[in-house]
Formats: structure tokens, C-alpha cells, sequence
């Protein structure tokens, strides 16, 4: 069974009804937050190397929130580079009251393969903390932005390495976003979360999905096995919409 089948398969034996349990209190003014990172290798009748590797941060000082991602994603397929992406982004949250907050995002995408050079975008919203306790954290925000990007024609030899990169005029327009964040513990070790990201415009419409499940080995590593979606609605010409990924991380929390 490969990554995706069990992470689904687990993700349905999360518990429908949350915890009444009150989270403890979050440390105050550090930086605290979880790297992770993976890699695979394979010889013989194929031959291909993927790695990957993120950064989540978060500092909370009273009633503000910051958080920082940086990720990369680099594959090899028989001696041709055929994934090479990364990614960051930015987002301040501001509690107007224990389950309502105002937040600010900015958001960066490189992607050699997706046919977009970059797709990058700045929004501003509400959320708001369905569940909040020690087991299970939902919330919820939309807004709106301003976003841009600049779509790229990528051109294939024979031996399917991109030889050619064409780039088309740079497109920006306004957005509307939607953000869900779901923390599950299913256990004392073990974690499922799930976070999904739209935005939307005339130009393109971007959703993202990663799913992962998270178990403890120490106080501070972890694996992780995950599965993300991204899906770009208007794509250029001959490039599919829907990219995916499978991981299995290790996962270091400080």
C-alpha cells in the first residue's frame, strides 16, 4: 500500500466528536515550530532520487501570532531533473477575542514544472477557532488579496528534459482566499493534520491540500508520512492541473 492509502486509511479512524480537554497554554515570545526532512533512492531496472524538506515556525507574543514556512521539493528520474520547486510564506494573526482573529498572509511559489515561474500573492482576512482543545484544533479564514504570476511554455526533447522555457507576460489580479487548519491527536504519539488553501481569481484558481500523519519515536523526532495535492485550474497549454506528493519525513520539533 503506498503513502497515500494508509494516510487516508488512518485519516478515517479520526474521532469525529472533539475533546473537551482545555489546551495548555502555547509558549510565549520564542520562536518555537518543527523541521522535517526526507529522502529516496533507486538503483537497477529504474532509477530516480527524490528529497524534500521544510521549516514551520511560529512566535506568539499576547494576542499576536507570527508564522513563517519554507519548503523545497528537488526529483531526479534517470539522470533528469524532473521536480524542483520551493516555497514560503508569511502570516500574522491578531486575536480579537479567544476564537475570532484578523490575520495578514503573504505567500511565494517557484516552480520549475508547474508552468507558472512564480506564483506569489498578499491577502487579508478573518478566521475564526471552531475547536481549540488539547486533542483537536479546527479553524477556518477567508479574505481577500491581490495576486500574481507568470506563467512559462516549457518545451521537451526527446528524452524528456525540458529544453526550452518561454515566458509569457506576467498576470495579476484580485482574490478571494479560504484557509481550513485541523490538528487531530488520535493518540498520545500520534497526530493527524490536514491543511487546505484556496485562491482564487479570473486569472487562475490555486488549491493546495496536504494531508500528514505525524508519529512521536522521542520528545522531540517524529515520522511522518503525507500527502499533498495542488491543483492550478488554468494551467498553459499542454501542462496537466493537478500535481501530487508523497512523503515520508523525519521530523524534528524544537
Amino acid at each position: 500500500m503506498n503513502v497515500r492509502a494508509w494516510t487516508l486509511a488512518l485519516a478515517c479512524l479520526t474521532p469525529v466528536v472533539a475533546l473537551c480537554d482545555e489546551a495548555a497554554p502555547p509558549p510565549q515570545e520564542v520562536w518555537t515550530g518543527k523541521g522535517q526532512a526526507g529522502y529516496t533512492a533507486s538503483e537497477g531496472n529504474s532509477e530516480g532520487k527524490s528529497a524534500n524538506a521544510a521549516l514551520d515556525t511560529a512566535y506568539l507574543d499576547g494576542p499576536w501570532k507570527h508564522a513563517f514556512h519554507l519548503g523545497g521539493l528537488y526529483g531526479q528520474s534517470a539522470g533528469i531533473v524532473s521536480a524542483e520547486r520551493w516555497d514560503t510564506n508569511w502570516q500574522t494573526n491578531y486575536d480579537l477575542s479567544s476564537d475570532l482573529y484578523t490575520f495578514g498572509a503573504l505567500r511565494f511559489q517557484h516552480d520549475m514544472f508547474s508552468g507558472f515561474e512564480y506564483q506569489a500573492s498578499a491577502t487579508a482576512g478573518l478566521g475564526y477557532k471552531l475547536f481549540d482543545t488539547a486533542a483537536t484544533k479546527l479553524d477556518v479564514q477567508a479574505g481577500v488579496g491581490y495576486k500574481k504570476l507568470r506563467p512559462e511554455e516549457l518545451s521537451k526533447n526527446a528524452d524528456g528534459a525540458v529544453d526550452k522555457r518561454t515566458l509569457e507576460p506576467a498576470e495579476s489580479d484580485a482574490i478571494g482566499t479560504l484557509g481550513v487548519n485541523y490538528s487531530q491527536a488520535l493518540t498520545s504519539t500520534t497526530t493527524l493534520t490536514d491543511k487546505l488553501l484556496v485562491e482564487s481569481g479570473s486569472s487562475d484558481t490555486l488549491v493546495t491540500n496536504a494531508l500528514a500523519l505525524a508519529v512521536k519515536i522521542s520528545t522531540k523526532l517524529a515520522l511522518s508520512v503525507g500527502y499533498t495535492l495542488q491543483d492550478n485550474t488554468k494551467p498553459p497549454a499542454g501542462l496537466k492541473k493537478l500535481d501530487s506528493l508523497e512523503t515520508v519525513n523525519l521530523v524534528y520539533a524544537f
